[in-house]
């Protein structure tokens, strides 16, 4: 056993000690200095389960220090803007404030997956032209034939990139501040409704269904007057007159 213990190969450690195997690190018992054994049940687990695919993807659109004046001077904290979506129909848009960059993104995110949104579709393309205002973010979209891609500024492009939208033309024309580009091309998206509820669909339904059903139904026959013979006709009943007594 010795022998197959040399011949196994060592794993050094960048500091030049000697590194344990999973197996022998499982069946290690550590000891206190008094040379009890110690509780293991606070350790974590070195073997960790893989990380299964995520539902949603997150894109970091703008990061902003903002300051706010308080009695003592200057406030200085960071603002970050995410959008969220599966690549198919749910999107989200989320906004916060931390004092320090990972904190105003972790914050971002739960707010986008909250406030998540489900719009319509009409293959890859939005369902039809919309033009949404957020204070003064002024957004066009219009939907765009396959092929096209999408044309569309750096806070759009990067909300599409997360659904499954793959052609559409769009164009601000307002302000450029980003949240409020950001806002305004979700509200777009939750106006999305598809072609089946436009208005005058039901009408012109009703009118085909009208149409078809008096296509269907069977035309009435006239009758024609059949001639009467002599020898068959009957005599005309005499009308009796009776005269009133006086």
């Amino acid at each position: 056993m010795a022998e197959n213990d040399k011949k196994a190969p060592r794993v050094i450690n960048k500091s030049g000690t000697l590194k344990m195997d999973d197996k022998v690190a499982a069946t290690k018992q550590t000891r206190d200095i008094s040379g009890r054994k110690m509780d293991r049940r606070n350790r974590r687990d070195r073997v960790r389960a893989d990380a299964g695919p995520k539902e949603f993807d997150e894109i970091t659109i703008a990061v902003d220090r903002v300051s706010r004046t308080v009695a003592g001077g200057r406030r200085m904290r960071f603002k970050a803007l995410v959008a969220m979506g599966n690549h198919k129909n749910k999107v989200g848009v989320g906004v916060a404030k931390g004092n320090d960059v990972t904190t105003a993104v972790a914050k971002a995110g739960r707010k986008a997956k909250k406030s998540m949104i489900t719009f319509n579709m009409d293959g890859e393309t939005i369902c039809h032209e919309t033009r949404t205002k957020v204070t003064g973010a002024d957004v066009l979209m219009k939907p765009a034939a396959p092929g096209t891609g999408i044309i569309a500024g750096g806070t759009v492009r990067s909300i599409m990139g997360l659904t499954g939208v793959k052609n559409l033309i769009s164009k601000s024309l307002g302000s450029s501040n980003k949240v409020n580009v950001a806002y305004a091309v979700i509200e777009a998206l939750r106006q999305q409704t598809p072609r089946k509820e436009w208005t005058g669909a039901k009408a012109e339904k009703t009118e085909a269904k009208v149409e078809t059903t008096e296509a269907k139904k069977p035309v009435a026959k006239k009758e024609t007057a059949k001639p009467v013979s002599k020898a068959t006709a009957k005599p005309a009943a005499k009308k009796s007159t009776k005269k009133e007594d006086k």
